[in-house]
């Protein structure tokens, strides 16, 4: 992957919108101008250790998982492009890996659900049915919950953060899907959100 310069990243910064950011910064920037206008920026924040973020960087996983989704007919941001950043105080002295990409339109169930908790009643069989198709085409998404699923303007769902995901060898077991509603439940209760109806969600699933 290429470097991009501090100065690139101060520019970036400075005429970027931030959308997400953490104690350690910004974490997501719309940019706003020059050829880069209408992409994210996406930094990623690795916890891992130096050396193995450098053999496996958190953007280049991201394209790839970008890249297998798409192959399988599900809706995902298009990665434009995947590089370092250049270690200085912008990045708290570490090289960080980033990529830039064309996001994906539409909102968040999680959006929505805060706007209009009843409109997400008619959309729970979709839904479920979005959720099978995502495990039995192997797909094990371990941040699956409704900030990362996204109601499209046309109808049917994508998905966005797709860092956390890997596609398995084996179709999932009962453990795996297990797993995947109850982190979708504790995101729940994180985000105070306890009266979206998981329970029914899922019954539908099956």
């Amino acid at each position: 992957m290429r470097m991009v310069t501090a100065q690139t990243l101060e520019d970036w910064l400075k005429n970027g919108k931030a959308l997400e950011r953490d104690a350690r910064g910004p974490k997501v920037v719309a940019l706003e101008r020059g050829q880069e206008s209408g992409l994210f920026l996406k930094i990623f924040h690795t916890r891992r250790h130096p050396l193995l973020a450098r053999l496996r960087p958190a953007a280049a996983r991201f394209a790839k998982n970008a890249r297998c989704l798409k192959k399988l007919d599900i809706p995902v941001p298009e990665v434009v492009d995947s590089f370092w950043l250049h270690a200085n105080p912008l990045t708290g002295g570490r090289r960080l890996s980033a990529c830039l990409y064309r996001p994906l339109p539409g909102i968040t169930l999680e959006s929505l659900f805060r706007r209009d908790p009843e409109a997400i009643n008619a959309l729970l069989p979709d839904l479920a049915s979005f959720i099978r198709q995502i495990h039995q085409k192997r797909i094990y998404f371990r941040s699956l919950h409704i900030g990362n699923i996204l109601l499209l303007p046309k109808g049917g769902f994508g998905l966005i953060d797709i860092l956390d995901l890997k596609r398995c060898l084996l179709p999932l077991g009962r453990w795996r899907i297990q797993r995947n509603f109850q982190h979708l439940i504790r995101h729940l209760a994180r985000r105070g959100l306890e009266n979206f109806p998981a329970s029914e969600l899922c019954r539908l699933y099956g």
